[in-house]
């Protein structure tokens, strides 16, 4: 068997349920620039496995509900190693969560041989105080993972950005590019801690590798910002001349909720509002060490992902 440049077997074989979507996208490319030549990606999205496919021509790609026992079940029977992303993440009805996030996970296991290494990505919001049917779901899914007799890693992210964003700093990036003036609530200056998408990958083939013995990680970015900060990152990333607008908070809120008014739908809502200007930090592991990868600065990733020729201008759908 020979050996990727990163002590991971090349012809093993990797398949990435959810893989067409954020993390999946970025996984792919860098198991490819590993010289993985038995990646297998299953996504129920027919755009984005599409878009994955035309991207990534060294994998796999099919498209299958994974709530719905089938033939894509005959690609995990022999899988060496299964990275699990899928997840239902936004809905308003309980069924969609349970389905997706829970169902779609037993006809997974079902299907995969005893010998098969986990890597789940799971949620921050398992830890946190949350309590919805996303929250829920997700729990009972880490559960599933831990007691299926298989050895695991899970992971726990906080929110993450980078190709293929299509909500986060993506849509901040999008917005701004649209509009002439840019608003800011109040100062900015609300603390985050931007997880970067390039770098948790390289935590999940650390994992694939070092195999830890069924642990649990809460991953968050190493690095403390101001939301202003990221907001000036992104415009400078990205060349946009909007201007950056510092409203009162009262007079945001007012703005938003008088043009809720005309639209049904609006891109920002001041629900989002208030939770943007609540500082939002997370447990800081010392995830550089455990894993033995060096953790990208908050600027050169920003600029990483607003830059590249082809990857900055694709769009997923949602």
């Amino acid at each position: 068997m020979s050996q990727a440049e990163s002590g991971l077997p090349t012809d093993s074989k990797i398949v990435i349920t959810g893989g067409a979507g954020l993390v999946g996208q970025n996984l792919t490319i860098r198991l490819l620039e590993r010289g993985c030549t038995n990646v297998h990606v299953l996504d129920k999205s027919s755009d984005n496995i599409a878009i994955a496919a035309d991207l990534h021509s060294g994998a796999h790609f099919v498209e299958a509900d994974l709530a719905e026992p089938g033939p894509w079940q005959d690609i995990l029977a022999d899988a060496d190693v299964a990275i699990l992303l899928h997840a239902q993440i936004g809905g308003i009805h309980p069924e969609v969560f349970t389905r997706n996030n829970v169902t779609a996970t037993a006809n997974i296991l079902a299907a995969l041989p005893a010998v098969t290494y986990l890597v789940h990505v799971s949620s921050s919001v398992v830890e946190s105080a949350a309590d919805d049917d996303y929250s829920r779901s997700k729990a009972e899914q880490e559960e599933m993972v831990r007691k299926s007799g298989r050895a695991y890693t899970v992971l726990r992210p906080t929110l993450m950005f980078g190709w293929f964003d299509r909500k986060h700093l993506g849509w901040l990036s999008g917005f701004m590019a649209r509009v002439p003036v840019f608003p800011i609530p109040g100062n900015g200056r609300f603390v985050r801690q931007p997880l970067y998408v390039g770098d948790f990958c390289e935590i999940i083939i650390a994992s694939m590798i070092r195999r830890p013995n069924d642990e649990c990680y809460n991953i968050s970015g190493k690095q403390k910002m101001d939301y202003v900060e990221i907001i000036r990152l992104i415009k400078s990333a990205n060349g946009s001349r909007s201007l950056l607008l510092h409203l009162p908070y009262w007079l945001f809120y007012a703005l938003l909720t008088v043009y809720a008014v005309f639209d049904r739908d609006p891109p920002f809502t001041t629900a989002q509002l208030q939770a943007l200007v609540i500082d939002e930090t997370y447990e800081d592991i010392d995830w550089e060490s455990i894993f033995g990868i060096s953790a990208t600065p908050v600027e050169q990733a920003i600029h990483a992902t607003f830059t590249h020729p082809v990857y900055s201008k694709i769009r997923l759908t949602f």
